[in-house]
C-alpha cells in the first residue's frame, strides 16, 4: 500500500491468493474510504475518517481544566436504588420517549428536553467515549431556551474524571474551589452548579450525562442526582443501540457506494474501464440499451449493473432468455395470458412485463425472437403498452428495456432476420463487451476471485494457483470467454487434490492449447500430445485427406478432429502429408471452411 500525492493505492504483488477489495480481486486500486481489504484469511477496513463523530458534535467544546474537588457530592449507580416514588412519572416519560425513537438525534434531544423538564439545568450534553483511547468521540449537547446549534460547552476534566471512575459529581460551589476559578470555558459562561453522571452498560461506562447552569439562584440536589443517574442508566441502553444502528447505516453506504458504482463485474483492463466508465453515464438515464458482445463475456452481468445505479436500482430486475423458449412460450412468458387463451390456459398469468413493471426488463439472446414476437415487443418499446394473449385491454409498461445478443444484428437485419425498426428501438445506447481474450490482463483477477468462490462453496482450503497453471490459463483463448474460465476454475478446484491449482487440474482443452511465454509442457503432456499426433496422422492419411471421413474412422465428431488438429499444429502438417489441397469432402463443405465453422 502506497501513498502519492495524497492518493492511497493497494497493489497486488502477483500473489498466489490475490488481493480483494470489496470482494472484487484487484491489480492496482486508488482506496476509498471504508473499503475492505481481503488478503489471504485477513480482512482488513480502510478509513480516512473517523464517522462516528456526528456533525451535533459541533456544537459542543471540550474543554480542560482542573478536576473539580472542593464541596463536591460523589454518587455511586447503587445509591440510585433507593424509593423515589415522586419522580416515578418522569423515569416513565424517559422510557416511554426511549422506546418510542428511533433517530440518534432525535432520542438524544427528546432525552435531554425530557431533562430539563425535572432538573432546573441551563444546558446539558451527552457524551460518548471510544473504548480503546477513552477520547470522546460523540456528543450532543442542548442549552434550556437557546437556538438550535448553539454551543454547549463542557468541562473535559470533568467529564473524563466521571468517565473513568463510573461516579457520578455534583457540585453547587464551582467557584470557592480555587483551582477551578481559573477556568475559561466556566469563566466565559459563569459555571456556578454542575452535575456529570456516567452512562454505564454492562459495567461499563460508555460516556457521560453532563449538565450545569450559570444562575446563582439554582442548585442541584440528592435527588435530583439520585434521578439522573436512574434516568441515565434507564436510558443508555436506547442510545448505544441507536449509535449502533447510526454505524451501520453509514457502513452500509459506504459498502454501497463502492467508487460510486456498483457491479459485479471483475477486471481492471482498459476494455473494461471503458465499459465501466459508459455504464455509469448510461445508467442514470431512461434510455433502452443493446449490449452486445459474445456468449460468456457477461452481458447480463452489465444490464444488472446499469439496473442497480439507475434510478429503478429499488425495483425489480427480472431476466428472459429468448432463445430458451419457443416462440409460444417465449410470448406468454413476455406478454402474459388471459384464462382460456387457449388449450391449458387455466388461468389468468401476469407476464414478464407486467411483474416487471416501474423496473428492469433484460432481454437476453435477442436476436433470436420471431418475427411476430418482435412486432409486438416494437409497440411496446413505442407505445409502452401491451396485451395478454388472448386478451383485448392495453396495460400500460412503465419498464426499462435492456436487450443483449451474440449476434450481429446488422447481419440479420440485411438477411431480413430481424426487424430494422426494432433494432434503432432497442440500441438507442450501445454497450460492447469485450472478449476475454483482448482483455489478458485480466484473466489473473477472475482466476483469484472464481478460486476464492468455489473454495468457499466446496469447502475447500485453496492456498493460490500456481505459476505454470497461471501462465495455462493465460495464454489459452477462451472461445466460451468468462463463463469458460469460470467452469475451468471450478472444476480444477472440485477435482484438485492439493491446496494449490496445479496444471494437471485444469480441463484437457487447455492442455492441449500450446502455451504462450515459452511456457514448456511436461513430458507427460509431450508424450500424450505425440500420441495424438501419430493416431490423426494415421486416420487422415487412411481417409485420403477427407475429415469427415476420418473422425468417422476416430468416432468423433468431425468439429472436434478439426478443433484437436488445431490445438496440435497440425494442419499444414496434414495438407503435406496427403499432397492434396484443402478439398471438398462428403458434405460438400471445404477443409478450411469446416474449420472456420469449428472456431
Amino acid at each position: 500500500i502506497t501513498c502519492e500525492g495524497g492518493r492511497p493505492k493497494v497493489f497486488d504483488l502477483d500473489s498466489h491468493n490475490g488481493t480483494f477489495v470489496n470482494e472484487l480481486p484487484v491489480k492496482e486500486r486508488e482506496l476509498e474510504h471504508g473499503d475492505r481489504i481481503k488478503i489471504g484469511g485477513s480482512l482488513f477496513l480502510f478509513l480516512q475518517r473517523d464517522d462516528d463523530v456526528s456533525s451535533a458534535s459541533n456544537n459542543v467544546r471540550l474543554e480542560d481544566g482542573t478536576l473539580l474537588t472542593k464541596s463536591a457530592v460523589r454518587f455511586r449507580l447503587e445509591d440510585a436504588l433507593y424509593p423515589m416514588a415522586r419522580d416515578l412519572s418522569a423515569l416513565m416519560r424517559v422510557a416511554t420517549t426511549v422506546n418510542s425513537i428511533r433517530g440518534l438525534a432525535a432520542l438524544e434531544r427528546a432525552l435531554l428536553e425530557q431533562i430539563f423538564s425535572v432538573v432546573p439545568a441551563q444546558r446539558a450534553a451527552l457524551l460518548f467515549a471510544d473504548a480503546d483511547s477513552g477520547e470522546f468521540t460523540h456528543a450532543f449537547g442542548l442549552e434550556r431556551d437557546a437556538e438550535p446549534g448553539a454551543p454547549v460547552r463542557v468541562s473535559r476534566t470533568v467529564a473524563r474524571q466521571v468517565l473513568g471512575e463510573g461516579v457520578s459529581l455534583l457540585s453547587n460551589e464551582v467557584f470557592a474551589d480555587g483551582a477551578l476559578g481559573t477556568s475559561e470555558s466556566l469563566l466565559d459562561f459563569g459555571v456556578r452548579a454542575l452535575v456529570c453522571v456516567p452512562l454505564v452498560l454492562s459495567g461499563r461506562a460508555l460516556g457521560v450525562l453532563y449538565l450545569d447552569t450559570s444562575d446563582p439562584s439554582v442548585s442541584f440536589t440528592r435527588e435530583q442526582l439520585r434521578l439522573l443517574t436512574a434516568i441515565a442508566n434507564c436510558a443508555v441502553g436506547a442510545l448505544e443501540n441507536a449509535r449502533h444502528v447510526e454505524w451501520l447505516e453509514g457502513e452500509n453506504r459506504r459498502l454501497r457506494s463502492d467508487t460510486g458504482l456498483r457491479h459485479s463485474l471483475v477486471g481492471e483492463s482498459e476494455p473494461m474501464r471503458r465499459v465501466l466508465h459508459l455504464i455509469s453515464k448510461v445508467a442514470p438515464a431512461k434510455s433502452n440499451v443493446l449490449i452486445t458482445g459474445e456468449s460468456g463475456t457477461g452481458k447480463e452481468l452489465a444490464a444488472r449493473a446499469i439496473h442497480q445505479n439507475g434510478p429503478r436500482a429499488d425495483k425489480t430486475f427480472l431476466a428472459v432468455n429468448c432463445a430458451a423458449l419457443s416462440e409460444s412460450l417465449l410470448e406468454s412468458e413476455l406478454f402474459g395470458h388471459e384464462k382460456g387463451a387457449f388449450t391449458g390456459a387455466h388461468a389468468l398469468k401476469r407476464g414478464r412485463l407486467e411483474v416487471a413493471e416501474g423496473g428492469t426488463l433484460f432481454l437476453d439472446e435477442i436476436g433470436e425472437m420471431s418475427h411476430a414476437l418482435q412486432a409486438k415487443l416494437l409497440r411496446v418499446t413505442q407505445e409502452r403498452e401491451f396485451t395478454r394473449v388472448g386478451g383485448t385491454r392495453a396495460i400500460k409498461a412503465d419498464i426499462r428495456l435492456i436487450a443483449a445478443t451474440n449476434r450481429d444484428l446488422k447481419e440479420a437485419i440485411r438477411r431480413g432476420s430481424f426487424r430494422e425498426d426494432l433494432y434503432f428501438r432497442l440500441n438507442v445506447v450501445s454497450v460492447a463487451m469485450p472478449p476475454l481474450r483482448e482483455r489478458r490482463e485480466d484473466i489473473p483477477l477472475l482466476v483469484s476471485y472464481f478460486v476464492a468462490k468455489y473454495a468457499e462453496s466446496c469447502n475447500r482450503h485453496i492456498k493460490g494457483v500456481s505459476p505454470r497453471a497461471r501462465a495455462t490459463l493465460a495464454s489459452y483463448d477462451w472461445p466460451g470467454n468468462v463463463r469458460e474460465l469460470e467452469n475451468a476454475v471450478e472444476r480444477a478446484v472440485v477435482l484438485g487434490s492439493t491446496d494449490t491449482i496445479l496444471p494437471e487440474d485444469l480441463p484437457e482443452a487447455l492442455l492441449e492449447h500450446e502455451t504462450a511465454g515459452g511456457v514448456a509442457a511436461t513430458k507427460y503432456h509431450e508424450a500424450v500430445n505425440e500420441a495424438k499426433r501419430q493416431i490423426v496422422r494415421r486416420a487422415v492419411t487412411e481417409a485420403g485427406g477427407s475429415y469427415t471421413e476420418a473422425a468417422r474412422l476416430l468416432g468423433i465428431n468431425a468439429n472436434n478432429l478439426h478443433r484437436l488438429v488445431r490445438n496440435l499444429n497440425m494442419k499444414s502438417e496434414l495438407q503435406n502429408l496427403t499432397g492434396d489441397a484443402p478439398r471438398r469432402d462428403a458434405r460438400g463443405d471445404e477443409h478450411g471452411a469446416a474449420d472456420e465453422a469449428a472456431d
